[in-house]
């Protein structure tokens, strides 16, 4: 038998804890409420008839959305993707009208394709207007590629990084050309170093690989912020943005390599009340690549088609500079492009 003092006790824990559930629920329920109906829809009506975007990892998820958007303001698009995009390609023609959208093959986690495809491009194209750099993997099962870089940071950041600096002619060609870059508000979660920028760990835990994908992405962050600088007076502008979370396969193949029950049922759930589909998903990719307001609009970080604040790190120039040199080196550039 519990005496009264105990019992006293254990009605206090009680009520204590169902307070805390319900002040938790709330919160869950306006954080939702917030992401589910104050999402930013980019207003620009640009009409694109006459210029030429790449849109990386197109084939599915806000790619997708992203190439069907501009296709449907006129714009020639080039879907790159590592999987079969002759389906995807159709429909974009078949939605929108414009036959001017063809299927790339680029595989980013592997430094010859994408000099491969760059080299193809510069064959075929007079200039490029706009470089979406949005393909992304969350997890990988392999510890190395064969470029010997680390898969999560090479399809997400070394990759983009190479396939940038080989197009930057063509983009210098444009009128007024547009980088956009990818990334995440998991940027901010990230223990990024010079020492660990190539992700060494034998035995990842789920921390780990949680971090090599806040690593990767504020990578993105910091690359974009140095093209801006290193690309002033050219007219080519450089941006980054966070599409909040949004319901990719990205996640689904995460779950794949994780293989952890507690992490499928959180990032279910979280998907489920918090998720965004993937064409409010691609709302801050467009105004990034189509805006006249952002016309002059470069180094910027977005979110809800607005600049919001960058991790601390990307604020450090000197850490900047540090890792873009690194970089170099890791994607093998060799001097002529460099910039």
């Amino acid at each position: 038998m519990l005496s009264s003092r105990h019992l006293i006790m254990l009605q206090f824990v009680v009520q204590f804890l169902t307070g805390t559930v319900l002040i938790l629920c709330v919160v869950l329920l306006l954080l939702a409420f917030y992401l589910r109906f104050a999402i930013a829809i980019t207003r620009s009506n640009s009409c694109l008839v006459g210029k030429t975007a790449i849109v990386t990892g197109a084939n599915s998820g806000i790619g997708y959305q992203t190439a069907l958007n501009l296709a449907s303001r006129g714009c020639k698009i080039i879907m790159a993707d590592v999987t079969d995009m002759e389906k995807s390609t159709l429909d974009i023609i078949e939605f929108t009208n414009n036959p001017n959208i063809f299927a790339k093959h680029l595989d980013l986690s592997s430094l010859k394709s994408v000099r491969d495809f760059a080299s193809e491009i510069l064959k075929s194209e007079d200039k490029l207007d706009i470089l979406i750099n949005n393909a992304g993997i969350g997890a990988s099962e392999k510890n190395r590629t064969a470029d010997g870089l680390h898969p999560v940071m090479q399809v997400n950041y070394f990759g983009h990084f190479l396939l940038t600096h080989l197009l930057i002619g063509l983009l210098k060609k444009s009128v007024a050309g547009r980088i956009v870059f990818t990334s995440s508000l998991l940027a901010f979660t990230n223990n990024l170093s010079l020492k660990n920028l190539n992700f060494d760990s034998e035995k990842p835990n789920y921390f780990d690989r949680h971090f090599v994908y806040g690593n990767s992405k504020l990578s993105m962050i910091m690359a974009a912020d140095t093209l801006a600088e290193k690309l002033k007076g050219t007219g080519v502008t450089v941006n980054s943005i966070h599409p909040m979370l949004v319901k990719t396969p990205l996640f689904t193949k995460t779950h794949v390599v994780y293989k952890n029950m507690f992490y499928d049922v959180f990032m279910w759930l979280t998907q489920r009340v918090l998720g965004r589909d993937s064409w409010e998903g691609s709302q801050g990719l467009v105004h990034a690549a189509v805006s006249r307001q952002l016309k002059n609009a470069t180094g910027k970080f977005f979110g809800e088609c607005a600049p919001m604040r960058k991790p601390l790190k990307a604020y450090n120039k000197q850490f900047c500079k540090d890792i873009w040199d690194a970089s170099e080196i890791y994607v093998g550039l060799t001097p002529e492009e460099r910039l």
